[in-house]
């Protein structure tokens, strides 16, 4: 399944910028729509929504049709703002 990733992140960022409890709990239902999280477990693990749109743009790279070397390069282009959610999610894993 494909994915539109301007719909995707327009729709996100506009979830972002409601903020409050209420905008967490969607934000939470929207990226578990496209992982296999749960919406608690999105909520979990990514309490501030910076952080979830963090992991929205490092899933984008991933999901790209770029080849392995063009991923890696522009994982590592944009590390430090990835390093958390890196952090957080091979937490979850180990």
């Amino acid at each position: 399944m494909a994915i539109d990733w301007e719909s995707f992140e327009s729709d996100l960022d506009e979830r972002i910028d409601s903020a409050g409890e209420r905008t967490d709990a969607r934000l939470a239902e929207k990226m578990s729509s496209i992982t296999r999280m749960t919406d608690e477990e999105i909520q979990e693990l990514l309490p501030d929504p910076a952080d979830a749109k963090k992991l929205t743009d490092l899933m984008k790279i991933v999901k790209s049709a770029d080849d392995r070397n063009t991923k890696v390069n522009m994982i590592v282009a944009n590390a430090e703002d990835f390093g958390g959610v890196l952090v957080t999610l091979l937490e979850k894993f180990t």
